[in-house]
Formats: structure tokens, sequence, C-alpha cells
């Protein structure tokens, strides 16, 4: 096999998934969306396998085949269809990211399959936005089980209309949707025209590109000195009382694989920091993606050789239907830094002290005076990287699970009934070091109406840890400004405030390095 055709086809098939992501974002309602690029785009052979991805959302694409096979094996699909699902116990991560799933077919017979993964703005539930503190997954939005969505080219407006009646901004939720079915549509366009030019090679050419991928897993993991490496790493809590919930690991190396037993690991906790398995597989994938070249092709053939062992009913295997909500974003931040802490051991000059190790999800919604309507707000933030061996972290960025852009302020200003009093680098937050530390974000909103707030977020006590005398970031600050007077908040609130009132958050820094 000639590694120039194999380069030419892994891009020609990576670019489908690129232009999906173009499509879906350029055309999406929500900001959340358009402006963060919080959705995800991939490709996948006729077996349901992993074959290309865009550069979207770690968190997203490494669970995405679990979805993706769930879809395969509960609803057949001819050519048309489209499967929706975003049940975090059949290969999703939480409620508010939703998947869409289209087989696609060439001259009468199946090939790929295209899939995106968008993170909606309000699935329902007990809070605006979604993202609630909740104990029951049935409390987080609604469930949508494998159904098909678009039927042989039609939207399904009964499921459609089941969707709408339970969210708090439908016409969002209908825009995000009709990009989505239009972002697969484009991706089938491409994969058929990617197989008039391949023809019957087009499927070894597959297994090939996965068959490459696992050989460069196994180079890298080779280059790790066989042995047993172990870190554990806490949670501060989980917004019910549980407080300091372990996540341990264990990476055994031999040869050219890997075992990741996280079986020691806390069990499940009442509140919403459960993570499902798929987002166990997909943090520690991340992990390991990390250690590849930059250009290597991800698919599933990076992942053979990496097992990865949990136990159900703990924080990282929960057991339906306890509640996941902040699983998804913030109990994936603290599984790879339990494992990179783990590799570290083993690849001191390779693997950085710990980010910021949190997303600080924050959700707010109410009516906008301006027009009357509710509307729903979601974000993340960014903040410091940790430094390591070659050089100090960055600053004011997304990290690990995430890779999101940040709202632009006139977008939410212009979008929501906010007025953002502050927005800047949170300076001298980074750990000190040989090498230094990022820092983290500043960002403070005023409400120009009556909102609910809800706030999900970690390393409020606990701080992102240095390597190797290193010192560690500094914690992440939550403060709500009522009525002029500011009020410190722990790292998981909800609370309502009037208009006038505001909410500022101080995001971590990353560790320091020697």
């Amino acid at each position: 096999m000639s590694y120039l055709l194999l380069e030419v086809f892994r891009n020609r098939l990576s670019s489908i998934a690129e232009e999906m992501g173009l499509v879906l974002q350029r055309t999406a309602f929500s900001p959340n969306i358009k402006e963060r690029k919080d959705l995800s785009c991939a490709v996948f052979d006729r077996k349901g396998k992993l074959v290309a991805q865009a550069e979207h959302i770690p968190v997203h694409l490494g669970s995405m085949s679990m979805s993706v096979r769930k879809a395969i094996d509960t609803i057949p699909m001819e050519e048309g269809d489209m499967v929706i699902l975003n049940d975090p116990y059949r290969g999703g991560t939480h409620l508010p990211d939703i998947t869409l799933v289209a087989p696609v077919f060439y001259r009468g017979e199946l090939r790929f399959y295209v899939a995106n993964r968008a993170h909606h703005a309000d699935i329902g539930g007990m809070s605006s936005g979604s993202m609630p503190l909740s104990n029951s997954l049935f409390q987080e939005g609604l469930i949508i089980p494998p159904v098909k969505l678009v039927e042989k080219g039609e939207i399904k407006k009964d499921i459609l209309s089941i969707i709408t009646a339970n969210v708090r901004t439908p016409e969002e939720r209908i825009g995000d949707l009709s990009s989505q079915i239009m972002a697969n549509r484009v991706g089938i366009e491409r994969a058929v025209s990617l197989l008039d030019t391949y023809g019957e090679e087009t499927e070894r050419l597959c297994e090939e590109l996965l068959a490459y991928s696992e050989k460069l897993m196994r180079k890298a993991i080779e280059r790790i000195p066989d042995g047993s490496y172990e870190f554990e790493d806490y949670l501060e809590d989980d917004g019910y009382g549980t407080k300091d919930i372990a996540i341990r690991v264990r990476l055994k190396v031999q040869g050219g694989e890997v075992s990741v037993d996280f079986s020691e690991s806390d069990p499940q906790t009442q509140g919403p920091m459960n993570a499902v398995k798929a987002i166990t597989l997909s943090a520690t994938y991340y992990a390991f993606r990390c250690l590849l070249p930059e250009d290597a092709p991800t698919n599933d053939g990076c992942f053979a050789p990496i097992e990865v062992i949990t136990k159900r009913g703990t924080i990282l295997d929960a057991n339906f239907p306890a509640a996941v909500a902040g699983g998804n974003v913030e109990t994936s931040q603290r599984i790879v830094d339990v494992v990179l802490g783990a590799l570290a051991k083993a690849l001191p000059e390779y693997v950085p002290a710990a980010s910021q190790g949190t997303m600080n999800n924050v959700a707010i919604g109410g009516v906008d005076p301006r027009t009357g309507k509710s509307f729903t707000y979601y974000e993340t933030i960014g903040g410091g990287m940790g430094a390591w061996y070659g050089g100090n972290g960055e600053s004011a960025v997304h990290s690990h699970m995430t890779n999101t852009m940040n709202t632009p302020v006139e977008a939410m200003e212009h979008s929501f009934p906010f007025i953002v009093r502050e927005y800047s680098v949170r300076r001298n937050s980074g750990g000190d070091g040989l090498r230094r530390g990022g820092d983290g974000i500043v960002r403070e909103i005023e409400f120009l109406s009556e909102v609910e707030v809800t706030v999900l977020s970690e390393r409020r006590r606990t701080p992102p840890y240095g390597l190797f005398g290193g010192q560690p970031g500094m914690v992440g600050k939550n403060t709500v400004i009522k009525g002029g007077k500011r009020e410190s908040m722990s790292g998981k609130f909800s609370i309502r405030l009037k208009k006038g009132d505001g909410l500022r958050i101080e995001t971590p820094g990353g560790g320091g390095y020697a």
C-alpha cells in the first residue's frame, strides 16, 4: 500500500467530517453551536467503526462510536433515514448532546455512516439550560432513545413535536436540529463522491487506515517503559454533600498494549457528577491520543491497543438512572488528569502538569424583555493549561475534553439580555515553576432580566496539580452579585437572580512544572 495514496484518501475522508462541521456551525441558530462550535462530526464504516473525524470536541468524538453502534443495532436504516438519540446509557454523554446518524448507500449498498453531535442549549428538565443540580437522569431533560427523526428524506413531525413540546426554546431547537440534518446530507453527498473516485477500493483503504493508526498507537505505547503506574485525584463534591470523590487509575504497560484500570474509583453519587462508560472511554482515549503526532489520523484503530476497565456502579460507570449532567463535562476532565498523572511517572518530559480541570459550566435562562420570548444560554469557560518540560502553559484557553471557542461579548449581548462587565485574563493564577502554568479567565455578567442560573464547576477547593516541584494553579472562584453585594458561592449551585444582579466566574490556572 502506497502511503501517499493512503494519505490522500485519509485527507479526503477527513474533509467530509470537516465540511459537515462547517455546515452545522454556519447554519445553526444557537450561539452555543454557531459561536462556540460545541459540535462534532465524524464518518464511520458500515460496521460502525470510526474512520475519520473533524478536530471538534474530544468528549464527543471518543464516545460517538457507541451511539452510532447503538443506533445501528436498534433501528434498521434505509436510504434517506436518520436516527436521533441522546440517551447517555445508550452511548450518549449527557442529554443536551444530541446525536444524529445517517447511512450512506452507494448503488443500493450500505457503505458508510455519517454522524454529528451538537450540544443543545436546552433539552428540558428541571432547570434552564438542562445542566441541573440533579439526582436522577429524569430531572435532566427529555431522554431520546434511538428513533428515526428523518424517514426516506422526510422529517417525522410527530417525533419533532415531542421534542419541541419538552423544551423551553422550541424554535431554536428546530433550527439546530435542521442544521444537524443538513450537515449529514452534505456528509452523504461527499461520501458518495469519495466512492465515485475509489470504488471498490474504498473499503480496503478504510481498513488500511485503521491498521495504520493502530500501528502508530502501538509504537507510542512501546515508548512507555513496561510496568505499572498509579495515580489518583478527586472531584470536590457532587452538589449533594458527598465530597472528595476519588478517581483512581492503574496503568499496566506491556509492549505495545496498555490496560487502564479504574475499578478502584469511588461509588456513583447522588448528584450529577456520574460518568457513563462512554465518557470514561472517551477521556482515556483522548489522553493516549495526545501521545501521537499531531497529524496522525484519529480513528478506532488508535484505540485497539488500549483496554479500559471499569466497575459498574462507580463514578466512572454509573448505573441507570444516575444523574450524569456533570459527568460529561467535569468528571471527564478529572479522568484526563489522573491518566496523565500516571503517564507523567513514565514519560516526565512529555506529559504536562494539570490544566484547569473543569469546564466552568454556566447555564442561564429566563424571558428576554426585548422579545417576550424564553431564552436559554449555555457556555463553558476556558482557563489555564498545565506547564510541561518544553514550555509554559497556555493562558485563557479551553483544554483537554472541551475544544470549543469562547462566546464573543458582542454575540452574548446581541442574543441575550446581558451586559458583560468584564472578560479578561486572570493574571498570575497559573502555578509557579521553572515552567509556569497558564492563567485563567475572568467573566462577569450583569443581567437585564430575572434569570435562573446554574453553575457546575470544579477546582474550587482542590487546585490543579503541578509536576516535579512545580506549584499548583490557583483554584477558581464563583461569585454572585445581589443588590450590589458580592457573595462567594460553592462550585455547584443554582440560584434565581433579579434584573441588575450579576455573576462572576474566575477560572483556575494550570499547574507549574519543575
